[in-house]
């Protein structure tokens, strides 16, 4: 472990680790390259538009279309013949009444969200089994407890949580350890990107729609910092034996546990009171 701390904490270009970002465009993903970057390392970012950090080369590519980030992350270990660790931190998010909801939305949150990530993992794998490394998927706390009108958001992140479970127990042999990490409410620009179904869309449920996604902006914008949830990231990513499962921060870490303790009429409950709910 001492051997990584040092690494994190910054290290000479020879033979400096190459991690690989998946949407640090902006955000979360965003903090973590530069923080690595600082640090040392050679980071790859791969989004569909360039992070403006002279430190962290751009590769560009859209985690919703089949292929893209496979045939990108196969370049990275081309050139670079290895891969320490990737962080998939792309996302998309959408408030829309489930009876209304358009096919096409939910599809590209779960291509983005979800079938991103696993392409990903999948194309990373030959080269993080040469040096033993680290995955680390962004989760978020909406994946443990329901958002109302944000279903289909949480439930993605509800598998991203599964599949890293899923993935850390049949990686392990090969020295791979996969981790999702949970932000609650984080202020970043990913609130005014979330695609909110207006008043013809959402049809009678409008009113609730626009309650519910002021209380959840409100709950973001006034939420951790993302460097603190980066600085989250590479304090995983030092463990030596990282949980699968882990909250950013003392509170989620709380909510969670409080969530997986207290029957789930009462937390739903809450959640609904929480964001304005009938």
């Amino acid at each position: 472990m001492e051997e990584r701390k040092q690494e994190i904490k910054g290290a000479p270009a020879a033979g400096r680790r190459t991690a690989v970002v998946v949407g640090a465009s902006s955000g979360i993903g965003k903090e973590v390259a530069i923080k690595l970057a600082a640090r040392g390392w050679r980071v790859f970012n791969l989004s569909r538009t360039p992070l403006n950090c002279e430190r962290v080369r751009t590769i560009t590519a859209d985690a919703a279309r089949e292929g893209e980030l496979r045939r990108a992350i196969a370049d990275i270990g081309a050139e670079c013949g290895y891969i320490d660790f990737l962080v998939y931190s792309a996302g998309f998010s959408m408030a829309a009444p489930l009876e209304y909801a358009a096919a096409g939305d939910y599809r590209y949150l779960f291509e983005v969200n979800y079938f991103g990530a696993v392409e990903a993992l999948k194309g990373s794998l030959p080269f993080l089994k040469k040096r033993g490394g680290r995955v680390i998927l962004i989760g978020s706390m909406g994946g443990e407890l329901p958002v109302p009108f944000d279903g289909f958001y949480s439930s993605s992140k509800a598998a991203l949580a599964m599949l890293a479970r899923e993935a850390d127990m049949e990686l392990r042999p090969s020295g791979v350890r996969v981790s999702v990490l949970l932000p609650g409410g984080t202020s970043t620009d990913f609130t005014y990107r979330r695609r909110i179904y207006g008043s013809e869309e959402s049809r009678g449920y409008s009113p609730s729609v626009k309650k519910a996604t002021a209380a959840l902006a409100n709950m973001e914008q006034g939420g951790m910092r993302p460097s603190l949830v980066a600085d989250a990231v590479l304090k995983l990513y030092e463990k030596r034996d990282p949980a699968p499962v882990t909250a950013a921060g003392g509170t989620n870490a709380f909510l969670r546990a409080s969530g997986r303790v207290l029957p789930e009429r009462v937390t739903d409950f809450l959640v609904r009171k929480k964001f304005r709910q009938p």
